[in-house]
């Protein structure tokens, strides 16, 4: 008996993620007549989904808009951050189950990072439970490159290729005036420092810009911050230093939880600014030197110029899989990456069990963490370079990529 296909997107949005949905869509197609007869998806998400939104992935959509899915940033269908209860008889799984038997789904899959594998693990326990044969697979995405049980995660390779690149630029434009200046680049990564630690491939030759790497992996101190930042200036100039977003100190404070240098505001508010903005003030006010951070923010994440044509390959091959899995049988199951090789660069889409990947993370290994927690290693870098191979050619009108646009329904 065919059966109706759902998916959907969750969380923070990457470059690729919906390269991800263009291969389940395209899958499924290949199982059209045979095991598979509607491709819905889901209108932000399961949240969406509970309010009866979601779309025709063929009917309400064009060949171009299809095609154009490869290369669109953010998440076509919409996303949200909807935590399932842990309370597996909590009235919503009743109405979801509602919904997914009077739509006639056989198949859902979920895009995302550790929050959404905790939705996939919930709902496969709750259909285990009730003996439905509704199959839930997670296939994963997050710039964070984060979750455990795969070598990496598709929109970390394209993430990482755009803060490389975007650091390299910053550093090359630091270095115009014969002056002593300091440049902080604030990079995303609460916890774990992947991301950050990408911007070593901005350097050009060994201790070129950045000169620092801080992770959130190891304990900041801000006495040593000043002192890395005046022994560089003893032997050049201009410095870049990278830091992720999530530095903390011995006692777990955040960076950015600290007064900023100037204090409180006119109304004698505590200004809690990102931590880039923070060291910023205190190289001012300590070393009176020129100084400026940059937060790269938003576009680590939804820029598509700098996409990585490897990350869109195994982004779509994620999802082909997640839908090959899921029509044999396959349920409570998140794909993953396996590296099977290095020189050449390879690797394999296998299968883990949700339930191992779900509120865990992955951090970088203390090991690839380097001079007193200011670097990484060669192991760092042979792990992450080639993950941002390749270019990928935009569709262009005007001089203005062409992205597809979701229609209201």
């Amino acid at each position: 008996m065919k059966k109706n296909i759902l998916v959907g997107q969750s969380g923070g949005p990457t470059a690729v993620i919906n390269g991800s949905l263009y291969g389940v869509v395209a899958q499924a197609k290949e199982h059209k007549g045979q095991k598979i007869d509607h491709i819905y998806g889901m209108i932000n998400g399961i949240e969406g989904f509970l309010k009866d939104r979601y779309m025709d992935m063929e009917a309400d959509m064009t060949s171009e808009e299809f095609e154009a899915l490869k290369t669109t940033p953010g998440a076509y269908l919409g996303s949200c951050r909807f935590k399932l209860p842990a309370d597996l008889s909590d009235p919503v799984y009743a109405r979801l189950f509602d919904k997914f038997n009077r739509l006639n789904i056989g198949y859902v899959l979920y895009i995302g990072g550790n929050d959404s594998m905790d939705t996939v693990s919930k709902l496969s326990r709750c259909a285990k439970a009730h003996n439905s044969d509704i199959r839930i697979i997670g296939i994963p995405k997050t710039i964070d490159n984060d979750l455990v049980g795969t070598d990496h995660t598709p929109g970390f390779g394209s993430a990482a290729r755009f803060v490389a690149t975007s650091v390299r630029e910053i550093g090359i434009d630091a270095a115009i005036y014969d002056t002593n200046s300091v440049t902080i680049v604030e990079i995303m990564g609460r916890h774990a420092g992947w991301l950050t630690g990408a911007a070593v491939l901005a350097r050009k030759y060994k201790k070129d810009n950045p000169v620092y790497i801080y992770l959130p992996e190891e304990n900041f101190s801000t006495e040593q911050f000043i002192e890395d930042i005046r022994r560089a200036l003893e032997t050049r100039k201009n410095i870049v230093v990278c830091v992720s977003e999530g530095i903390h100190d011995a006692q777990g404070r955040f960076i950015c939880e600290y007064e900023s240098a100037a204090g409180v505001d006119n109304f004698g508010h505590k200004m809690l600014t990102g931590c880039g903005k923070y060291l910023e003030n205190l190289i001012r006010i300590r070393l009176g030197i020129k100084v400026r951070s940059v937060e790269l923010n938003v576009s680590q994440r939804c820029s598509s110029v700098r996409q990585s044509q490897t990350d869109l390959k195994e982004a779509i091959e994620a999802g082909r899989f997640s839908v090959d899995a899921a029509v044999s049988g396959a349920s409570g199951m998140m794909t993953a990456f396996t590296r099977t090789g290095d020189a050449p660069y390879a690797m394999e889409c296998t299968l883990v069990d949700v339930n191992d990947v779900c509120n865990k993370e992955k951090k970088v290994p203390l090991e690839w963490i380097t001079d007193r927690g200011t670097d990484v290693s060669d192991a760092f870098i042979q792990y992450v370079l080639p993950l941002i191979q390749g270019s990928v050619t935009l569709p262009e009108d005007n001089g203005i990529p062409v992205f597809a646009y979701r229609r209201p329904v």
